[in-house]
C-alpha cells in the first residue's frame, strides 16, 4: 500500500495533531525493563524520557553490549510522521499492533512506525523485547531498530522502512497483478535469512533463538534482500554450558519443532526447523497451515511426509551423497510451486528439497546445523546453478559433507527412518 500523505515529496505537512498526546492513566506492568511515571507537564514528559531511555539502556548493559543506540521520539513526532496514524499509511497488520509507512523530518528519512496493542501487558513485553534484542545485534540480513517512544501507554517502535514488505505477500499471498518470485530470488532470499539465523546463534554474543521464523517475518528491500524482522518473541541463550531454554511454548502453529512443543525445551535446532518449513513454503508455493485445502494437506509437513514418506528422505539422502535418483522423480517436480511454470534447474529443486528434508526432521540432533545450511544455500542461490555438470563432482564432495554434519547422522545408516 502506498502512502503518499507520508512522503516527504508530497509538501504536505498539516498533520491533524491529537488532542490527547499523553495518557497518564497507564496500567501496564512491565518490570524490570522500566518504571512507568505519571507526567503531566511537558518538562516532566522530557525528564521521563531520559529516564527511560537510561533505564534500558542500563537493562541492556546487564546483558551484553549495545550495537545499536536508538533514538528515543516522542509521541508527537510520530503522530507528525504518519498524518495522525493514517489509514492510509497502514502497511501491515499483526497479533501485537499494526504498521505505518511514515516520514521523520528530523532524520530525513522514511521510516516503518510499528504501534502496539495497548490492551493487556502483551504489547509492553513484545516492546522492550524488541528493544532489547536489536539493540543488542547487527547484521545486514536483521531489520535495523532506528528508534522507539514510550509515552502514557503508547509503546511505538520505529524501523527502518522495507519497501518490498514481508516474503509472505509474494508467495503466499501473491495479489493478482503481481509477478511470482522466479526461483533465483527465492533461493537468494532464503540464503539471506539463514545468514541471518546464523549470525544469532553462532556470532551474536550472548546467542539468540528467534523462535518466530516464518515468512511474515521475513522483509524485503528494494532489491529483495531479506532482513528478519519482529523479535518480540526472541529468547537469549542458551548459555553457560546449557544446550536448551526452558520457556512457555509460544510461536505460530505449523513452524514450532516438535520437540520444543512437547517439553517447552527451546534450541538452537528449533530454529533450524522453522526454517526448513518456510523453506518448503518457498520452494512449494504452500502454506504451512492452509485450511482451504483438503484435509490431507491442510498442514504442509504432514502432506510432504505423507505423500512421499521414506522415499522423500531416502532418496534425498541419496542424491546429496553425490548419487543419482533411481524412482519416484516425477513425484519431487510436482511439488514445485506451479506459478514457478517448471522454470527451475531440476537438480537446483531436489538439492534445496533436500535442504529442507533435513530441516524438519523429528529428532532435533538429525537436522544440520545452521553454518551448513549456510553453505548449502550459498550453492543453491548462484545464478548459475542449473550448470552441473561442471562441477558436479565438486558439488557432491560439498554436499556430502553437508550430510555428515548432521549430529549423530550418515548417508548409510539414516535413524528414523
Amino acid at each position: 500500500m502506498n502512502c503518499y500523505s507520508c512522503s516527504p515529496a508530497d509538501g504536505n505537512y498539516s498533520f491533524q495533531r491529537n488532542a490527547n498526546l499523553y495518557n497518564n492513566n497507564d496500567g501496564d506492568k512491565c518490570a524490570p525493563f522500566v518504571k512507568i511515571v505519571s507526567c503531566k507537564t511537558d518538562l516532566c514528559i522530557e525528564k521521563f524520557r531520559k529516564q527511560q531511555k537510561r533505564n534500558i539502556e542500563a537493562e541492556i548493559l546487564k546483558v551484553g553490549e549495545a550495537k545499536n543506540t536508538c533514538i528515543v521520539f516522542t509521541y508527537q513526532e510520530l503522530v507528525a510522521a504518519t498524518n495522525n496514524f493514517n489509514p492510509m499509511c497502514l502497511v501491515g497488520e499483526g497479533g501485537f499492533g499494526r504498521v505505518y509507512k511514515g516520514y521523520i523530518d528530523s532524520i530525513d528519512q522514511v521510516v516503518a512506525v510499528k504501534q502496539l496493542d495497548r490492551n493487556g501487558n502483551q504489547g509492553s513485553r513484545e516492546f522492550f523485547a524488541e528493544v532489547l534484542m536489536l539493540s543488542l545485534v547487527q547484521h545486514q540480513n536483521l531489520v535495523n531498530l532506528i528508534g522507539y517512544c514510550v509515552e502514557g501507554e503508547q509503546r511505538i517502535l520505529v524501523y527502518e522502512y522495507m519497501p518490498n514488505g514481508s516474503l509472505e505477500n509474494h508467495f503466499l499471498d501473491l495479489l493478482p497483478d503481481k509477478e511470482p518470485l522466479d526461483w533465483t530470488t527465492r533461493m537468494k532470499i532464503a540464503a539471506g535469512a539463514v545468514k541471518g539465523l546464523e549470525y544469532l546463534h553462532d556470532v551474536a554474543d550472548p546467542p539468540v533463538i528467534f523462535r518466530d521464523f516464518k515468512a511474515s517475518n521475513i522483509l524485503l528491500d528494494s532489491e529483495f534482500n531479506p532482513k528478519l524482522s519482529d523479535f518480540g518473541l526472541a529468547k537469549l541463550g542458551p548459555t553457560g554450558g546449557k544446550d536448551h531454554v526452558s520457556t512457555r511454548v509460544m510461536g505460530t502453529y505449523g513452524y514450532c519443532a516438535p520437540e520444543y512443543v512437547k517439553t517447552g525445551q527451546l534450541t538452537k535446532m528449533s530454529d533450524v526447523y522453522s526454517f526448513g518449513v518456510m523453506f518448503l513454503e518457498l520452494i512449494t508455493g504452500r502454506s504451512a497451515i492452509d485450511q482451504s485445502r483438503a484435509t490431507e494437506e491442510q498442514n504442509l509437513i504432514r502432506w510432504v511426509c505423507s505423500t512421499h514418506k521414506i522415499s522423500f528422505l531416502i532418496n534425498f539422502y541419496l542424491l546429496i551423497a553425490g548419487k543419482a535418483i533411481v524412482k519416484g522423480q516425477e513425484k519431487f517436480t510436482l511439488m514445485a510451486d506451479p506459478l514457478l511454470e517448471g522454470k527451475y534447474p531440476l537438480k537446483g529443486l531436489f538439492q534445496a528439497l533436500a535442504v529442507a528434508a533435513m530441516c524438519i526432521q523429528e529428532e532435533a540432533n538429525m537436522r544440520p546445523i545452521i553454518g551448513d545450511v549456510v553453505t548449502a544455500l550459498e550453492y543453491l542461490a548462484k545464478p548459475d546453478i542449473d550448470i552441473v555438470e561442471k562441477s558436479a563432482k565438486e558439488a557432491s564432495i560439498k554436499n556430502y559433507r553437508f550430510v555428515n554434519s548432521v549430529k549423530g547422522g550418515s548417508v548409510n545408516g539414516i535413524r528414523g527412518l
